[in-house]
């Protein structure tokens, strides 16, 4: 009997996890999290960066990126088990503002992210920092 108990009950456990409504995301899913440069490129040196972005999460350092008006930054992260994932940004528009914004927060965007292609979509623009869910609608999220 007491064999039985140590073999069923982790299989029941583990059953159960799996039908947690979270878990789907937190095992499955990767999201896809993309920083596009909107400013505009008027008053900036030609064929220089304007924009410089530095993401990282507590795990993963992605490093200073040096970005062109219209170029888009895309990285990939999944959902960890107790639902701390945090990826965030420093944003500095070269000569004009900097910003700090969080790109990617596990139980604020499992769900808005999954919209469209398990993206979230993040365009820096001369007023801010616009979020969207679908790639049509924007929302200025963090202004300068």
């Amino acid at each position: 009997m007491g064999n039985l108990k140590n073999v069923v009950l982790p299989l029941l456990l583990a059953f159960s996890l799996l039908h947690l409504p979270f878990a789907k995301s937190v095992w499955f899913f990767n999201y896809h999290i993309h920083v596009r440069n909107d400013l505009p490129s008027r008053n900036s040196p030609p064929h220089q960066p304007n924009l410089l972005l530095h993401c990282k999460s507590k795990k993963r350092d992605i490093s200073d990126r040096p970005m062109m008006t219209g170029q888009d930054y895309t990285w990939d992260t999944k959902i960890n088990f107790f639902r701390t994932t945090l990826f965030f940004c420093n944003a500095r528009w070269v000569g004009h503002k900097s910003r700090i914004f969080d790109a990617f927060v596990a139980v604020r965007d499992e769900d808005r992210c999954s919209e469209y292609h398990s993206s979230c979509m993040w365009s820096v623009r001369p007023d801010g920092i616009y979020f969207s869910h679908n790639n049509a609608t924007w929302f200025n999220e963090y202004p300068w």
